[in-house]
């Protein structure tokens, strides 16, 4: 059968209404007369022969009717249903085993016809909420759902025109997007517009590898505004908005050195894989695009909240997602809108900047990018640019694929070698209790670093509110830049005695090299069973003395 003429979207929304039933539960059973009685199912090798009326037998009476005295107990008659049920269910399992066999065959439309034989016979099936068979029809139902979503998404990733495959809406939604675009956002639009450029034509030749929709490219438009090293609230990073699980999950390395979710060529590729992966789940596009920006499993919860057994599409969940996915998918149509026909919403788009263009050398030794940039006469944000993956802006300390301008390879190499070996600092954190009328840019300046590290190093949601009381993890890259940022000591006399409040970074026996005097002595002083301390503790220590 011709794929065209199929009728594929009501099997993907049978394959909603089947996971969301998997889910809510048996429904309860309806009385029904006799004579309304299911038929035996024909599928003569599995359900065996039954006699004339046995269906109809087993079948509790209406209500206000007397059971004849020759019909079978309740419980004969109990068993009897869930005989037949047994039967249902063993043939629903092998018609779904069969569309599995057509499926090895690539014979997708011999695999949906026994998937639809085996959804026939599981509505057939009911069960009292209290049957040992009720787990293993809901199982069979989310199984059947499944690889329905499956064949369906497998049969709608072709190559199709630009428009062809996210449809291009222009409700009250995508419009307000649009007016924020032309107003307010302008200029970071046009903006980021321009930047596109430089990743552009590495994204579609991607998709068009795997032969995806070219509208996908304009995603991280919204995400990051085409920036590499984006990071967001959420603690996302990079072009394409990895959170760190999501990242390990497609492939993308992060270690002391790099962070592939910040590498533009491998974060796409990675993107795509997941994407795809949506797409199989959902069935089309705007909602495999609102699962990226806040994960499958939100949207999930939303669809298996819908009072109704399934959505017709994305608008359908709109008003029931987190605000932020809310709009995504808006700001990505409106997007596309605006691309698409500048002229029509009132743009002049600016020229996008040219695609990057640089070869590759391998480097095994740890170098600093901006040595080498001087080296080759370059300036060092050229570099860092081809090479955002690198966290500490030099190669690791293995073998590493460096990207450099055209043309720059071999003179890369000698340049390299000449060059001192670069060794990136440790971070080293640091514990510090927040006391009053402290702020983050004071606690950052004391300890030369900076607010966003400390927002980074510490998941704060805000970079103006910390409380009293609180502890931080501050960024240094050793003892040397505490001791310099802490206040300097009070000064004492030989043999004087002073209350010193221990500071952040401070230890034993710092403090007791700054008076002259030993740990052990500090301790007995203070009754200190360890060499632990705590920010604020206060301390009773003799100057000059040792004994």
């Amino acid at each position: 059968m011709n794929f065209k003429h199929r009728c594929v979207f009501p099997i993907a929304l049978v394959a909603i209404a089947l996971l969301l039933g998997a889910c809510s539960g048996p429904k309860p059973a309806v009385k029904t007369a006799p004579e309304a009685a299911p038929k035996p199912v024909a599928v003569e090798p599995v359900v065996p022969e039954q006699p004339q009326g046995a269906d109809a037998a087993a079948l509790p009476a209406l209500e206000g009717e007397e059971p004849e005295s020759d019909a079978p107990s309740q419980r004969e008659a109990g068993l009897e249903n869930e005989k037949d049920a047994a039967a249902l269910l063993e043939a629903a399992f092998r018609s779904y085993e069969e569309s599995l066999a057509a499926l090895e065959r690539d014979d997708m439309d011999a695999a949906l016809a026994r998937l639809d034989d085996a959804y026939g016979l599981l509505l057939r099936l009911n069960l009292a909420p209290d049957s040992p068979l009720l787990q293993e029809k809901n199982d069979l139902r989310i199984l059947v759902a499944q690889r329905i979503q499956k064949i369906y998404a497998s049969r709608t990733t072709v190559a199709s025109h630009v428009n062809g495959s996210i449809p291009l809406v222009e409700n009250q939604w995508v419009m307000k997007e649009v007016q924020s675009f032309q107003t307010r956002e302008r200029k970071s639009f046009e903006e980021s517009y321009k930047r596109s450029g430089l990743y552009m034509g590495m994204i579609l030749e991607e998709l068009r590898k795997e032969r995806l929709p070219e509208q996908l490219a304009w995603v991280p438009l919204i995400e990051s505004a085409f920036k590499p090293r984006a990071l967001s609230r959420a603690r996302a990073l990079g072009m394409w908005q990895f959170i760190r699980s999501t990242g390990y999950r497609y492939g993308l390395k992060q270690d002391k050195y790099v962070d592939e979710r910040m590498d533009p060529l491998k974060s796409t590729r990675a993107a795509i894989r997941y994407m795809v992966e949506l797409h199989g789940m959902f069935g089309d596009w705007t909602t495999a695009i609102a699962a990226y920006n806040c994960g499958e499993m939100a949207v999930q919860r939303v669809i298996r909240a819908q009072r109704i057994n399934y959505f017709d599409s994305f608008w359908d969940l709109f008003n029931n997602l987190p605000y932020e996915t809310a709009r995504h998918v808006p700001r990505f149509i409106a997007t596309l809108l605006i691309v698409g026909d500048p002229a029509k919403y009132g743009f002049e788009l600016p020229a996008p900047e040219p695609a990057l263009k640089f070869e590759t050398v391998m480097i095994a030794t740890p170098v600093k990018l901006s040595a080498l940039a001087q080296s080759l006469g370059l300036e060092s944000a050229r570099l860092t640019a081809l090479n955002p993956e690198l966290r500490h802006d030099s190669t690791p300390d293995y073998a590493y694929d460096l990207r450099v301008p055209e043309g720059y390879g071999e003179r890369c190499l000698a340049c390299v070698a000449s060059l001192p070996q670069y060794v990136p600092p440790d971070v080293i954190a640091e514990r510090y209790v927040v006391r009053g009328g402290d702020t983050l840019g004071a606690i950052a300046r004391r300890y030369r670093t900076s607010v966003d590290a400390i927002v980074r190093l510490n998941n704060l949601r805000s970079r103006t509110i910390i409380r009293v009381g609180q502890v931080l993890r501050i960024p240094t890259r050793g003892e040397t830049a505490s001791a310099a940022a802490a206040p300097p000591a009070p000064k004492a006399a030989p043999g004087e005695t002073v209350t010193y409040v221990v500071k952040a970074g401070d230890t034993l026996f710092r403090i007791a090299q700054t008076y002259g005097t030993t740990v052990d002595r500090i301790k007995a002083d203070n009754g200190l069973a360890s060499d632990v301390v705590a920010v604020g503790q206060r301390l009773t220590i003799q100057a000059g003395r040792s004994q």
